[in-house]
């Protein structure tokens, strides 16, 4: 009980002194006196008590607390509680959150674009030796389904209960996915990286305009402005592209339309809550229909090609087989992980604040490749490519106002 403080408060007449009080002049005395105290007699109902103490005692009582007379009032001894967090603390505490979360998001993105990066070079590098696109991208899928397997079996994210009616919504998904992916990678495997990301720019475009088709969606007249430049840049940078064919042109352009047709139709069938999935799980869900439906399509289309002549083929050209075998892996890697982490900073952020940082990430992914592969670019293609990424950043930020309600 050594050095215990006690603060005393007025109540009830619990505990009772036999004594009186001496009184003070409390107008001289500070706001919180200390007495010395030696011996406590206190009566109760129960009978009288007394508590002694062999050093001195500092009981702390408010001056407004106490009165100047004589007569004895009556106290209730209570334990001091602990203060509680004041204001400065709780927002000291929300800083803190808001700049982990801050710095959480930005990691991501830099996961994200860092892995797009690697993504388009390592893809790029086997497609020019190893031209069979189907076959590429079947295997790319296959990484991504065994990769989804790892996740749900080890627990590290839970496994969806998947439904008939669901495997229906979601196949005309994963049959767009399929096309879209595989039609972006016969475009790679034809022409520059840089023009086939320049050409997928386009994708505002067709979304507005299956939104308008499908969704009966009418788009804001700031929403087609932006578009204006994003068309405009696109033909400016495909007049003047040097690695320009047709082939990659219009399989990167079919991709934008399967691309966009998917998304569309993911927010058409899957507003139903009870048949729609968290992104993460609708995304693993349609990589491994697109492998078990591109599988035997690419045996179908372009044969058995894993077979050593061809390998050796591939060596031939600049890449052996452990390198052509390692960099696929990278690739298949890449390729679903930075569409996984989209997927995760989308369940972060909001779409538009997604679309900006996937504006940006065209961005890093053009002119790395231009450096990485020492592209020959014109200054009129840059501009063309400038203005185009300009828009979609203008298309993002369109997104953004809601057209006034219109007066009844």
């Amino acid at each position: 009980m050594q050095g215990s403080a006690l603060a005393l408060s007025p109540s009830t007449p619990f505990l009772k002194p036999p004594c009186q009080i001496p009184s003070y002049k409390l107008s001289h005395l500070p706001a919180w006196t200390s007495f010395p105290v030696q011996r406590l007699h206190w009566q109760t109902a129960f009978g009288t008590f007394s508590s002694s103490y062999s050093s001195s005692f500092n009981a702390e009582i408010p001056a407004s607390f106490l009165s100047s007379n004589s007569r004895c009032d009556s106290f209730k001894v209570r334990a001091a509680q602990p203060a509680t967090p004041g204001p400065e603390s709780a927002g000291e505490a929300s800083e803190s959150s808001g700049l982990t979360r801050t710095l959480q998001l930005g990691a991501m993105f830099g996961i994200w674009y860092l892995l797009n990066i690697y993504f388009n070079i390592y893809n790029k590098q086997v497609l020019k030796v190893y031209p069979f696109p189907a076959t590429v991208t079947a295997f790319q899928f296959s990484c991504g389904t065994v990769m989804i397997i790892l996740m749900w079996a080890l627990n590290l994210y839970p496994r969806p209960k998947i439904t008939r009616s669901q495997i229906a919504t979601i196949l005309p998904l994963a049959v767009a996915h399929t096309m879209g992916n595989l039609l972006t990678n016969i475009s790679l495997g034809k022409v520059a990286v840089s023009f086939t990301h320049t050409i997928k720019a386009m994708e505002p475009f067709f979304t507005v305009l299956f939104s308008a088709l499908l969704l009966a969606e009418r788009p804001t007249i700031w929403v087609v402005s932006s578009l204006v430049p994003i068309v405009g840049g696109v033909a400016l940078a495909s007049f003047t592209e040097a690695s320009f064919n047709w082939i990659g042109f219009g399989s990167a352009m079919a991709s934008n339309i399967t691309n966009q047709s998917r998304n569309v139709l993911s927010k058409k069938f899957m507003a139903k809550k009870e048949e729609s999935l968290d992104n993460i799980n609708l995304f693993s869900v349609i990589t491994i229909i697109s492998f078990i439906l591109l599988l035997p399509s690419a045996i179908l289309l372009e044969g058995v090609k894993f077979s050593p002549s061809y390998l050796q083929s591939a060596a031939n050209q600049g890449l052996n087989v452990k390198e052509l075998c390692v960099r696929s892996l990278l690739a298949g890697f890449c390729f679903h992980t930075y569409q996984q982490v989209s997927y995760m900073i989308l369940q972060m952020v909001s779409p538009v604040t997604h679309a900006v940082g996937n504006c940006v990430k065209r961005v890093v992914v053009i002119v790395s490749s231009v450096i990485f592969f020492q592209t020959p670019v014109s200054p009129i293609n840059s501009l063309g490519t400038a203005m185009a990424l300009a828009g979609v950043f203008l298309y993002s930020r369109a997104k953004r106002i809601k057209p006034k309600p219109t007066a009844a």
